[in-house]
């Protein structure tokens, strides 16, 4: 096909073809992904934890409230930003969002001893997160690729996978050669001069070659009908287990591993190791999960994740965090892929982002709810192994719960 863009010449090629332009919008996203909110915010927001505590007095508790307020934000504005997406194409929703992103990370840097303007600030980074994400990038990947689309796709999700692995160590080794301001200043000016020259140069989207009459329509369940089945409250159930327990783990996990005696630089490490890891585990649950049934694949997933929280419940040593931190890693990875790939196999493709919407609304209310009840126990105890025990058992028990789902029914032949 022709692909005329800007100043690019009209080459003829295919999906296949290394010269697709197509491929320079994944490398785009892929590095806008790397240095979005997923990335940049919440695998850095551990790192900040103990500098905040000690500049300012504030507890983790109040400290982690403010990923939670993020989170609560994300979930309201994630709608929205999805109509405004379909509305007015991803460039424009992605470079002012990305641009009050990075502005807002940098100006951290500027906080003072009044938590409101820390909240503030964590609103506001929720607001735009998802505009700053792969949400947004996504939109334009599906409209450049239908026969590669999963892989491009996947390479797009792999930059937030190594955004998880750099930059909380980039994050700790700014603050402790430089401080934790200049820390701030630092990571909101990487996703500035990132993000956005790549954005307004390649992310575009491709004009289709199909008639509206030629579009296939895709059958499955409206979003009422998916609702009053037991098989979607049973993932979002599950999911939101997950997530509490994840998004928890997550954002303490550098404060804790210090706490224990390890160095920041090794706590750092931990945390790298726990989104590489995340990395591993999405291609590779994504590859088992169309080999065997995605339930089981699930369980098994989810007691993996268990493992990994027991096991940091009772982390003494650098190893112990490390091997802690990888089982996590494989978790959060693989419930990426679980959750998306058992809603389609349910309930088909023609609700299919309707239903995973409100999945993705309980996931956010759970990961604000779990760095709080974090905070609070360390808080009121002194120390996150009793709760983290907890959590783990919990992990334990909702992948079993997968094992109630029956085997798939008609939708899941549906083409995407």
């Amino acid at each position: 096909m022709a692909i005329t863009l800007n100043d690019e010449p009209a080459v003829v090629v295919s999906e296949y073809d290394r010269a697709y332009y197509g491929w320079r919008v994944v490398l785009a996203a892929c590095l806008g992904v790397m240095v979005g909110f997923g990335s940049l915010f919440v695998y850095t927001f551990s790192v900040f934890m103990k500098p905040l505590g000690a500049e300012f007095g504030w507890s983790r508790e109040a400290i982690s409230r403010g990923f939670g307020f993020a989170a609560i934000m994300v979930a309201i504005c994630s709608p929205t930003i999805g109509q405004w997406l379909d509305r007015y194409g991803p460039r424009r929703i992605i470079l002012p969002c990305m641009t009050v992103f990075g502005c807002g990370i940098a100006s951290l840097a500027l906080l003072r001893p009044h938590l409101g303007q820390f909240y503030a600030t964590c609103i506001l980074l929720g607001v735009v997160g998802n505009g700053a994400a792969h949400l947004a990038y996504s939109r334009a990947i599906s409209t450049w690729f239908q026969e590669r689309l999963g892989m491009a796709l996947a390479f797009v999700m792999a930059g937030a996978g190594f955004g998880s692995m750099i930059l909380p160590f980039v994050a700790q080794t700014l603050i402790s050669r430089a401080g934790w301001r200049a820390a701030y200043l630092a990571l909101g000016g990487l996703a500035l001069l990132v993000g956005l020259p790549l954005t307004w140069r390649y992310v575009h989207e491709r004009v289709s070659l199909l008639h509206p009459a030629d579009a296939v329509p895709v059958a499955g369940m409206t979003w009422q009908d998916g609702l009053r089945t037991f098989q979607f409250w049973i993932i979002v159930a599950v999911l939101f287990v997950g997530s509490v327990a994840m998004n928890g783990t997550v954002t303490h996990l550098a404060a804790l591993l210090s706490d224990r005696g390890i160095s920041a630089s090794g706590a750092a490490l931990s945390a790298s190791l726990l989104g590489g890891s995340n990395l591993v585990g999405r291609v590779a649950v994504g590859w088992i999960l169309d080999r065997f049934f995605g339930a089981r694949v699930a369980c098994g997933v989810y007691l993996i994740t268990a493992a990994g929280i027991l096991l940091l419940a009772r982390a003494e040593t650098l190893l112990m965090g490390c091997m802690a931190a990888g089982l996590i890693g494989v978790g959060a990875g693989g419930e990426a892929d679980i959750t998306p790939y058992l809603l389609t196999r349910y309930f088909g493709l023609h609700a299919f982002s309707a239903l995973y919407g409100i999945t993705w609304t309980f996931y956010a209310i759970a990961g604000a709810i779990g760095p709080v009840i974090l905070g609070r126990a360390f808080d009121s105890s002194g120390s996150y192994a009793s709760l983290l025990t907890l959590l783990a058992f919990a992990m334990a028990l909702a992948g079993a719960l997968m094992l109630l789902l029956p085997h798939y029914s008609g939708p899941e032949r549906v083409p995407a």
